[in-house]
């Protein structure tokens, strides 16, 4: 199923929005090439995505916390960096076994659910808090 930008992923940071939608682009054209059976090839790509992607959003986003002085940014940052051990970790799958039918799954369903997920929850109480300041 694709991922569909609705007003509950909205942080009302325009940067912070614009590259999640990006994101969500990038997902969506897995998902497509996935269901015209090209999935596969298509999965490098994303993988290198979400390596240069989760570099640097994610240091955006703490660059924004640590400006706003978020209390909350050690817990934040270290969801971050076990997000980038998993994608490192598929990258290394990659390269070891190609580009599997089990991690374009993976990619599909945990990657995806997990990036929703955060928007919806850390990013929006992050933005919430960043609104008072600004």
């Amino acid at each position: 199923m694709k991922y569909v930008w609705t007003q509950d992923l909205e942080t009302g940071n325009e940067i912070v929005d614009k590259q999640h939608k990006a994101l969500i682009e990038a997902f969506n054209s897995l998902l497509d090439a996935s269901m015209k059976g090209y999935g596969r090839q298509e999965l490098g790509q994303t993988i290198n995505f979400l390596v240069e992607y989760t570099k640097k959003h994610f240091s955006d986003e703490e660059d924004l916390q640590v400006r706003y002085r978020y209390p909350d940014y050690k817990r934040h940052k270290k969801l971050h960096d076990d997000f980038n051990v998993t994608v490192q970790e598929l990258c290394g799958k990659l390269m070891e076994e190609g580009p599997t039918l089990s991690l374009l799954g993976r990619v599909n369903r945990e990657m995806g659910d997990w990036l929703i997920s955060h928007i919806k929850g850390e990013d929006k109480i992050l933005a919430e808090y960043i609104k008072k300041y600004t």
